[in-house]
């Protein structure tokens, strides 16, 4: 069988796309793998915010049109990019072994946010760091920052920035560890939902296709990918909100989940946890979102639809 990859053009997407292609081509019965890059309406729009413009789910929908009309055979996603929400023509076939799932902190002059001084500009476009930024260090600027991961580092040599915030993964896949001056532990900043795993998307039915994909699933992965992703559904999580969710499953079989949502000022974070066999994700997320709801996480979601 010859696969085709749909991808985004930039160098981590593409990145991502060629790591999925090696697996392949190690797998029995698959022939041939290529790759379609394609470019965005996430890509192309660059001058407004994400919250502003529609959310994550312009990185996908080009890639979802290829696959609809049989021009590609799988999709490949950063994993928080990918809606709560598919259409019924696709499938979500699961995650591959999610890479740190961590923010970094990155600046040419500073070791942390902490460091940072009174004014201090930290770039970022996603609601849910700049929520959890200015909760902890109120007298921080936060100023939207877009483009690919190569943009913004040079946005930030450029001195327009004092320190921008990224996914760990992201870096650590394109080989740029060395400009993460610190990462930041969960306990500081609550990752997005499924962030540093990659998803496979396909579109719905393909059996032959998903029996073939199914050594490239992580299955700890995936369902703890499934729990965060279920919190922020059952929220109505959109790029307009910042809500954050972690999983981790011990070595007894349990799953430990966190979620937060909050203003985007910063002003009021609401968190949750909870703890269930990993098998029950489902219901573990359910708990921890009643338990963000009894906070008062519906008032504050609806103060900021």
């Amino acid at each position: 069988m010859k696969i085709r990859i749909a991808s985004r053009e930039s160098r981590l997407a593409m990145w991502q796309a060629e790591h999925v292609k090696d697996r392949l081509l190690g797998l029995p019965g698959v022939t041939e793998v290529e790759i379609i890059g394609m470019t965005t309406q996430g890509d192309q729009i660059l001058d407004r915010s994400l919250s502003k413009i529609g959310g994550k789910g312009l990185f996908i929908k080009e890639l979802e049109v290829a696959l609809l009309e049989g021009r590609a055979d799988l999709a490949v996603h950063s994993g928080k990019d990918i809606p709560m929400e598919l259409d019924a023509d696709f499938e979500l076939v699961g995650f591959m072994t999610r890479e740190d799932p961590r923010d970094a902190f990155v600046s040419n002059h500073y070791s942390s946010l902490a460091q940072l001084p009174a004014g201090a500009v930290v770039g970022s476009s996603s609601l849910r760091r700049q929520a959890q930024i200015l909760a902890r260090y109120p007298h921080l600027v936060v100023q939207p920052l877009r483009g690919n991961l190569d943009t913004r580092l040079r946005k930030l040599d450029n001195g327009e920035y004092a320190a921008i915030v990224l996914a760990a993964a992201g870096l650590k896949r394109l080989g740029l560890t060395q400009r993460i001056r610190a990462v930041i532990e969960v306990t500081d900043m609550l990752p997005a939902v499924a962030q540093g795993a990659l998803g496979l998307e396909i579109m719905a039915g393909r059996d032959d296709l998903k029996a073939i994909l199914q050594p490239l699933i992580d299955p700890s992965t995936t369902l703890i990918a499934s729990a965060e992703r279920e919190v922020s559904r059952a929220l109505g999580g959109s790029c307009q909100v910042p809500i954050g969710g972690y999983a981790r499953i011990d070595d007894e079989g349990q799953m430990l989940l966190n979620g937060m949502v909050a203003t985007t000022d910063g002003q009021t974070v609401l968190q949750a946890s909870a703890s269930r066999p990993a098998s029950d994700w489902k219901a573990l997320a359910h708990e921890v979102v009643s338990s963000l709801k009894a906070q008062g996480a519906l008032s504050l979601l609806n103060q900021q639809a």
